[in-house]
């Protein structure tokens, strides 16, 4: 699973998706990507489970970059607990992804490869998607 070695701190506040992603917007590293259409919070869970189904359908050709990172640690408390003595502990680490945001790039093998590989991963995952080929592909 994915999750930072060490951070700064502990436990964050939640925070808001207010509007688009400004960064990682374009495919910067393959020839495909999958393309974040919601916001969401996509947990390291469901990352690994979306890399695994790629790579499974691509049988190991080929190159896939993860472009998101599960950074912000979220808590919880435990079952059956009364409310207050403070904030619950880490149980797992969550990617914020915004609109627009690229999350996964894939090389090296076929457009109907790609195309099949890449719905596998989306459906592994909580929000809408949309599978798209870099702009100097297309044609």
């Amino acid at each position: 699973m994915l999750m930072p070695k060490r951070v700064k701190y502990r436990k964050v506040q939640r925070g808001r998706m207010k509007g688009d992603a400004q960064r990682g917007t374009t495919i910067s590293f393959g020839s495909y990507g999958l393309k974040a259409l919601e916001p969401a919070w996509i947990t390291n869970r469901q990352i690994e489970a979306a890399r695994i189904a790629m790579n499974r359908y691509m049988k190991r050709d080929g190159k896939i970059w993860i472009r998101i990172f599960p950074d912000k640690p979220v808590t919880k408390k435990a079952a059956e607990t009364r409310m207050g003595s403070g904030k619950g502990s880490p149980e797992f680490w969550v990617s914020v992804v915004k609109p627009g945001r690229i999350m996964f790039e894939a090389d090296g093998v076929p457009l109907d490869v790609a195309t099949e590989a890449f719905r596998l991963a989306a459906k592994k995952l909580p929000i809408k998607t949309k599978f798209i080929v870099r702009p100097d592909l297309e044609g």
